[in-house]
């Protein structure tokens, strides 16, 4: 099936060198790097981000369940309050019309 794409120069020079290099036509090198690429596990484990889990304990508080791998996981007691922090100073700004 014949499809148009608007590609940077510097991706499409790429492309035509590596034809080239390869003696392949370039639609064949571009199919079989998009095909690579949509095989790829970085590219399915982006497609859908798993939300975390809450749960409400005996004692009423929300508990937050996440990935291993989540951000929050790497960052310090400081960093998620200020992270916290300018969410809420967002949200603020949203309400007032002012959107960050």
């Amino acid at each position: 099936m014949k499809t148009t794409f608007d590609l940077p120069p510097d991706l499409v020079r790429e492309l035509k060198l590596r034809a080239v290099h390869e003696g392949r036509k370039l639609k064949d090198v571009a199919a079989d790097l998009l095909a690579r690429g949509l095989a790829s596990p970085e590219t399915t484990a982006q497609k859908k981000p798993a939300k975390p889990k809450i749960e409400i304990k005996a004692s009423g508080l929300p508990v937050v369940r996440c990935a291993a791998n989540a951000p929050a996981t790497r960052m310090t007691a400081a960093q998620l309050l200020a992270l916290e922090q300018q969410s809420l100073v967002n949200d603020d700004l949203q309400r007032l019309g002012h959107a960050p």
